[in-house]
This record gives C-alpha cells, structure tokens and sequence, in this order.
C-alpha cells in the first residue's frame, strides 16, 4: 500500500499530539513548582483570617472560663446564705 504524502497516516498524527500533550505536561509541571503559594494572594487572606478567627476564639475561651467563675462565686454565695 503505498502512502499519500499529502495526508500523514494516523501513528504520525497521533505522534505529533501525543508529543503536544507531553509538552503541555511539562509545562504545567514547571507552571506548578514555580508557584510559590505563601506569596499568593488569596492564601495569604486565609492566613490573615485564620489568625482573627483564632484571637477570636482564645478571647472567647477566657471569657467563658471567667463566666463560669463568676457563676460558681454566686452559687457558693448563696448556698452561704441559706437559699
């Protein structure tokens, strides 16, 4: 069977896709490794965020052990007084 030259057979129009896709590959690898992702935006906002969430909540943790204080100070109060 003899080959026409202005049509590529199918393994020379899969070869060339498959290199195309290897390419791709590798650039979105090295698109991945450069990304340094403590310098992004967005994830530099979660950190922020995460941090006022965190003071948010030890600040409530204190509160809350205070709270409880001041109630077992009344109960012991008035367990004193007789009621």
């Amino acid at each position: 069977m003899e080959k026409n030259k202005n049509h590529p057979d199918l393994t020379e129009i899969l070869a060339a896709e498959n290199d195309e896709l290897k390419n791709k590959m590798a650039n979105l690898e090295e698109t991945l490794k450069s990304r340094d992702y403590f310098k992004q935006h967005d994830y530099q906002y979660l950190i922020d965020e995460n941090r006022k969430l965190e003071a948010e909540r030890n600040e409530l943790l204190v509160d809350n052990k205070k709270l409880a204080q001041q109630v077992e100070d009344k109960m012991n109060q008035l367990r004193k007084s007789g009621m």
